[in-house]
């Protein structure tokens, strides 16, 4: 999809290629955000609520946006605003909600649990540069524009919190902190 073709159009008044915007991206929105809400539900809502946000929003944003990263900004922006508003951070492991290649096996529930708990000891703000970057494979420039910090940050936030989940998941595991 040409993204700058696609915001041009709908800023000249055809509002309806705006459904290419969706098709693109909605399956990594809602993944993206049922990560960090761990909540189907919610997770459709706050993509939803992306979408719409993107939507009414389009006719102000520079010509040189990055659309991939607006819309990840948007959506990790409101999942952050849901965890404030209900104090309560949880987050599903990294693999479990991806589709898995046919030939590579679905973790068994104990390395789901020992995941989901060693993800629990990582500080939310690295969580979501983790979640963004390994799972999602965003590059460290845009998540620093996801997240409006600069790119050293979240380099230090992804070490760091690689550190910490490795740290947290050995020590449940019983293996090696070192």
């Amino acid at each position: 999809m040409d993204e700058a073709w696609v915001i041009n159009q709908v800023r000249t008044g055809k509002t309806d290629v705006f459904g290419e915007i969706v098709e693109e991206y909605q399956a990594a929105i809602f993944r993206h955000v049922l990560r960090m809400t761990a909540d189907r539900e919610v997770a459709h809502d706050l993509t939803q609520d992306t979408f719409l946000k993107a939507y009414q929003s389009i006719l102000k944003t520079d010509s040189e946006l990055s659309l991939k990263a607006w819309l990840y900004r948007i959506a990790t922006n409101d999942a952050l605003k849901y965890h404030r508003r209900r104090r309560l951070l949880t987050f599903v492991p990294f693999r479990g909600t991806e589709k898995l290649p046919a030939t590579q096996a679905t973790p068994n529930t104990d390395e789901k649990i020992a995941i989901e708990d060693a993800l629990l000891h990582v500080p939310p703000e690295r969580r979501v540069c983790l979640a963004l970057h390994f799972v999602e494979g965003l590059r460290y420039r845009e998540i620093a524009e996801i997240l409006g910090v600069n790119e050293d940050a979240v380099r230090k936030r992804v070490a760091k919190g690689r550190e910490e989940f490795r740290k947290a998941y050995d020590s449940r595991a019983g293996g090696d902190t070192s």
